[in-house]
């Protein structure tokens, strides 16, 4: 990824550390908190504390010990298809991620919201932090269009309870859209469309489980206004510019 520091020689107002971070692609801002709370983050080789602001041109900023710099306007943005049984972590002992799928991916490469790795579909990455915190944040929101197989009795009122706001893990939902698409290619099972305008931890999994049925396949069809045509399981692209600009 070609970088560049800003050659300006005034100086820029102090900036808050977590959103420098987040510009050089090493991490999303809540991460980068905790980055800054661990002690790994430095400011001119004095250890920085929450809250602390600097000059991204002029103070010398490091992550475990490695300086960082900013990019430039140019990020690497790309739709992948993620296939079943890949993770969207780096973290030790979770199996094969979607990383790997990417050659040159580096540490800075990151998920823009995930999948689990039973679940497939659209999935963006991105090595720019402050665009991923933009677009996962929860004033976003850009449909996401699942096509999910399921199992299970349906009543006359499951698509009420699947169409009105539900509590999962405690916290209320937005409505979502659901519908019945067509019969599944096995016997007892069916195939729906979920439109979700949020991302809550395995929400359409939880949905289904309180209304008695079982998902046997998810596929995320859609983000916003990216489709999958043309991708295979396994296989990405780089979003162009006017895409970015959609987004």
């Amino acid at each position: 990824m070609t970088t560049h520091m800003n050659q300006n020689p005034s100086r820029n107002p102090p900036v808050r550390l977590q959103k420098l971070l987040a510009a050089a692609g090493i991490a999303a801002r809540r991460h980068a908190e905790t980055l800054i709370r661990e002690g790994r983050v430095k400011v001119n080789g004095e250890v920085a504390h929450l809250g602390q602001r600097a000059d991204a041109v002029h103070d010398r900023i490091s992550v475990d010990d490695r300086m960082i710099q900013l990019p430039t306007a140019v990020h690497r943005a790309y739709l992948l298809y993620k296939p079943r049984g890949r993770v969207c972590t780096r973290a030790a002992g979770e199996g094969r991620t979607v990383f790997q799928l990417f050659p040159d991916a580096g540490p800075t490469l990151l998920t823009a919201g995930r999948l689990d790795k039973q679940s497939e579909g659209a999935l963006l990455l991105s090595d720019n932090g402050e665009w991923i915190n933009r677009w996962t944040h929860p004033s976003c929101a850009h449909a996401k269009v699942y096509r999910v197989t399921v199992s299970g009795p349906i009543r006359g009122e499951t698509f009420r309870i699947l169409n009105a706001p539900m509590t999962i893990d405690g916290y209320p939902t937005r409505p979502a859209q659901v519908r019945f698409i067509r019969p599944g290619a096995q016997p007892g099972r069916m195939v729906l469309e979920f439109v979700l305008r949020e991302g809550r931890n395995r929400q359409i999994r939880k949905m289904c489980e309180q209304v008695d049925l079982t998902v046997r396949r998810l596929i995320r069809t859609r983000i916003g206004p990216l489709t999958l045509a043309g991708l295979k399981p396994g296989q990405w692209r780089a979003l162009t510019a006017d895409e970015l600009k959609k987004l």
